[in-house]
């Protein structure tokens, strides 16, 4: 059985589980509701009631919330819905749109579990009196000698610690994500075991409010003013190509440049929001030795520290050392985006992380 490490016994506590609709937060409320303690489910609406109904592939929608409600039935929990529509699109949605705008290339996963998972859910569990809350994320929750620690998921398939490096000590200690031992296979079986009619429903998207991974289509929407044409040029400034809006790339792209004629393939090695320039370059302009943080929350000891930092999601940990306020990579690294979150790990723990603010070139740095 999953051990929720609860401070009494089951039959005494109560259990809050978000519950996005999909497998995963589904067979959390079923492992929670098995343990003895009281359950209540809680699903945020974080779209509009029409045209985010039916559409495959996100969460936290129309469709999904049916779902929630029926594996709530199923069970015989409580299970509430609460309407954060507004404040997703203003926190995660309106903030995506603008950092595309600027030149970077934003993580609104991260900033919706800042937000309206881990602070307005959080508090709202609080409210209830509840135990702790409970979230579908594979990550695993350990005790440690200072307290509890974040550490990356068993099956690194499915690890998702990349996103929860805002997580504050104070929410850690309240949170827990009892699938972070577990394949998902394992927890595909356990669904159907169970009985809950979302066993085989697909998984959501990466970034759920962005359909067919089409994003540039979402920030023209929410910003018309985004569709500024603009030049390509090559590190000496060099016309060399057109775009239809800065929104429509990121640093270490290669894809979409559609700038023929030239001896090597190029890549974005920068772009200029203000001049609507995208700048572009070999493979090797993208190297980078350091970067700036901002915004800098840690889980454990990195400060002046030898840590391995993932600056993308599906990227392998480089080894680096964090000063506190910005990264130097112990070898050059590629495609380090400005928007980008850096995380830290030493082995399997998180040890925090920070916003990507700005970097420094591999031959500057050496200079």
């Amino acid at each position: 059985m999953i051990d929720f490490a609860l401070p009494r016994p089951p039959a005494q506590c109560r259990i809050v589980v978000a519950m996005s609709g999909g497998v995963d937060s589904s067979v959390v409320a079923a492992l929670a509701a098995r343990s003895g303690a009281e359950v209540i489910g809680v699903t945020l609406q974080l779209y509009d009631h029409g045209a985010a109904v039916s559409r495959a592939g996100s969460c936290c929608a129309g469709r999904d919330i049916r779902d929630a409600r029926a594996v709530a039935d199923r069970l015989g929990i409580a299970h509430y819905v609460f309407d954060y529509a507004s404040r997703f699109r203003n926190s995660v949605i309106d903030r995506f749109a603008d950092a595309y705008l600027t030149g970077r290339t934003p993580v609104p996963c991260v900033q919706c579990n800042q937000g309206v998972k881990f602070t307005d859910l959080l508090g709202f569990a609080r409210e209830l009196d509840a135990d702790c809350l409970a979230t579908g994320h594979y990550v695993r929750r350990m005790a440690g000698p200072d307290g509890a620690e974040l550490h990356r998921a068993a099956d690194p398939a499915r690890d998702q610690s990349y996103f929860l490096f805002a997580t504050t000590p104070a929410q850690l200690d309240y949170l827990r994500f009892p699938l972070g031992g577990l394949a998902k296979r394992t927890v595909r079986e356990l669904a159907a075991e169970l009985g809950l009619g979302v066993a085989a429903k697909p998984d959501s998207q990466d970034i759920c409010f962005v359909p067919d991974g089409d994003y540039a289509s979402v920030v023209r929407k929410l910003r018309p003013e985004a569709d500024a044409p603009g030049e390509i040029v090559d590190l000496d400034g060099r016309v060399i190509g057109a775009h239809r809006g800065v929104m429509g790339f990121t640093v270490g792209q290669r894809r979409g440049l559609e700038v023929g004629g030239q001896p090597r393939p190029l890549y974005v090695v920068r772009i200029e929001p203000n001049a609507r320039r995208v700048v572009a370059g070999p493979r090797e302009a993208l190297a980078v030795r350091a970067a700036l943080l901002e915004d800098v929350n840690l889980l454990g000891d990195a400060d002046g520290e030898a840590v391995e930092v993932k600056v993308r999601s599906q990227a392998r940990p480089a080894p680096a050392r964090f000063d506190g306020r910005s990264i130097r990579f112990d070898a050059p690294e590629y495609g380090v985006a400005p928007g980008q979150a850096a995380v830290f790990y030493r082995g399997d723990r998180v040890l925090g992380g920070g916003w990507i603010a700005s970097t420094v070139a591999a031959e500057l740095a050496a200079a």
